[in-house]
């Protein structure tokens, strides 16, 4: 989910909002950051927070956080060994993420782009199986930086047959929640019905990922976002995974 420049108590911070610049919170608290980049992450009382503009930043304007907790020491928690968001399990070291499947079922790696918010919008999705490697570009014309973010995890899981146990990885925290941590959906409420139906009765699962953080599918997946977006153009690829895979033919 998107930013805004905010005040609270006096002082200035990042406060997160939907796609219309409102604040969103949980339990009446709203995820805000100090600084956007050291890895700590607060909540804040709605009624505390006073946006100072209501301009709306995307998501990328702050990096990957763990939550620091009351009476907590700052800076002993950071993003890596805060709670996964899709799973409350621990995460996994950026060195481990997976770069094949399990066996017996099925990895993914999605990603959306947008130039301007809303803009031309694209989608990238690698998705590896035991057999096989898709790499997806999609070109998906006006729209905004969350719909292509859904957009690519739906096409990941509309890509792997239902009987086989499916893992995304993704940069959209807002994908997650509204999709696997019950968000109400406020915009895109039919893509989001879209993609919560698209997983009943299925075994799947969305992680989190940082995006930019030199994770070579994530990375990928960028690529393939931004090609779609640059080329106003989709290209699909399948290459058996017995042989050396390689990129995909852009262009």
């Amino acid at each position: 989910m998107p930013w805004v420049r905010a005040k609270v108590r006096g002082t200035n911070v990042f406060a997160r909002v939907d796609e219309r610049g409102s604040l969103v919170g949980v339990g009446g608290r709203v995820e805000i950051r100090y600084q956007p980049r050291d890895g700590r992450l607060y909540r804040a009382v709605t009624s505390n927070i006073l946006i100072l503009d209501p301009t709306v930043l995307p998501e990328e304007t702050c990096t990957p956080a763990a939550e620091v907790k009351r009476d907590a020491p700052t800076g002993v928690l950071a993003a890596l060994g805060a709670r996964s968001a899709s799973s409350g399990k621990k995460s996994a070291p950026l060195e481990h993420l997976p770069t094949s499947p399990a066996s017996n079922s099925a990895l993914a790696y999605s990603d959306g782009a947008c130039s301007g918010n809303p803009g031309p919008a694209g989608l990238g999705v690698v998705v590896l199986t035991e057999l096989e490697r898709l790499e997806l570009s999609e070109y998906l014309g006006q729209g905004t930086n969350n719909v292509a973010e859904l957009m690519a995890v739906l096409r990941a899981i509309e890509a792997v047959d239902p009987a086989v146990p499916l893992v995304v990885y993704t940069d959209s925290r807002y994908a997650i929640g509204v999709v696997q941590q019950g968000w109400k959906a406020k915009a895109n409420t039919e893509l989001v019905a879209a993609l919560r139906r698209s997983i009943v009765g299925r075994e799947v699962e969305l992680r989190y990922v940082p995006g930019h953080a030199g994770i070579e599918l994530n990375e990928r997946a960028d690529v393939l976002a931004r090609q779609a977006v640059s080329s106003r153009s989709s290209e699909r690829k399948t290459v058996q995974r017995s042989q050396p895979p390689g990129p995909a033919t852009e262009g």
